[in-house]
């Protein structure tokens, strides 16, 4: 699978201010749903933190707390990150 950035991505994850490590977080560890749309939106959950700390380890994981709530929507055809962006504190996940 295809972890490249289109353009649209690369350009929005500059604008929100998401670091390439984020991304490649969520590609690793982030929990994926399928947007019903083609893609697959991966984002930070519970248990998807649970495991970054205990491979990553804590410190990282708080010194980088603030970028948590962020997410990224794949192609589920060829995998190329969609778009990359920050959940709102009053926003969450709808699950179909």
């Amino acid at each position: 699978m295809n972890t490249g950035f289109t353009t649209h991505a690369l350009v929005r994850s500059q604008q929100r201010g998401v670091p390439p490590l984020i991304s490649d977080w969520l590609i690793d560890y982030g929990t994926e749903v399928f947007d019903g749309h083609g893609g697959v939106l991966r984002y930070f959950s519970a248990q998807s933190i649970r495991q970054m700390e205990r491979e990553i380890g804590k410190a990282p994981l708080q010194r980088m707390s603030e970028f948590l709530r962020c997410y990224l929507v794949q192609s589920s055809l060829d995998g190329a990150v969609i778009t990359v962006g920050k959940r709102h504190a009053n926003k969450h996940i709808w699950r179909h």
